[in-house]
């Protein structure tokens, strides 16, 4: 296993109080967790990719219930301060709800030789899922970290990832705790490193 850690949408206008979804609170407690889990990613060498939303004024989503926020070129669409990123560390901006909608991960995914993303962030319901499923789409492993996650309401985050834990791609796309992710990075490692001395 190749992994690469993919953080969704930690942006400073998804922790505003006036957001239209009541995130903040949910959101909140994970921000140690995913700073804990990146700790450890880069320690075994993992890739870290910010995947930012970075909206125009005018795009086609604004047009439906959902008010304008994280426009590009605003603080609104800046990582948190809470979190730690690393100068290695990759921001890719956005446009729509999943990280590969019209960017360039696929192809720089292909490029580091990744063959499995762990994806973390805000919201499961809707950025952290889709991203998931278009890296299936697009050929790659995908789990998302339910420690790492949150949605609006607790109960929704919980019922979205029940719904998928039993998904008929398992392997290729499971429901994980951030600690089990790890550990099966570092048993890949160890796996790997034996095989070239045998």
């Amino acid at each position: 296993m190749r992994a690469a850690v993919i953080v969704v949408d930690m942006l400073k206008d998804s922790f505003k109080e006036e957001h239209r979804l009541p995130i903040t609170k949910e959101a909140k407690p994970i921000i140690p967790r995913i700073n804990n889990l990146l700790k450890e990613a880069r320690t075994l060498g993992l890739p870290v990719i910010f995947a930012c939303d970075s909206f125009l004024p005018d795009d086609f989503i604004f047009k439906g219930k959902m008010k304008p926020h994280s426009l590009r070129g605003t603080e609104g669409a800046e990582i948190i301060d809470e979190l730690e990123v690393g100068e290695e560390d990759e921001i890719l901006p956005k446009r729509r709800f999943s990280a590969f909608f019209k960017t360039d991960l696929d192809q720089t995914l292909r490029t580091w030789g990744i063959d499995t993303v762990a994806i973390c962030g805000i919201a499961t319901t809707v950025c952290v899922l889709m991203t998931a499923m278009d890296a299936l789409s697009h050929d790659f492993s995908a789990f998302i970290l339910e420690d790492c996650c949150a949605a609006h309401k607790q109960e929704v985050h919980e019922t979205t990832l029940e719904n998928y834990r039993k998904f008929a791609l398992y392997p290729l796309f499971r429901i994980m705790t951030s600690e089990e992710f790890l550990g099966e990075v570092e048993t890949s490692k160890k796996e790997k490193g034996a095989r070239q001395f045998t």
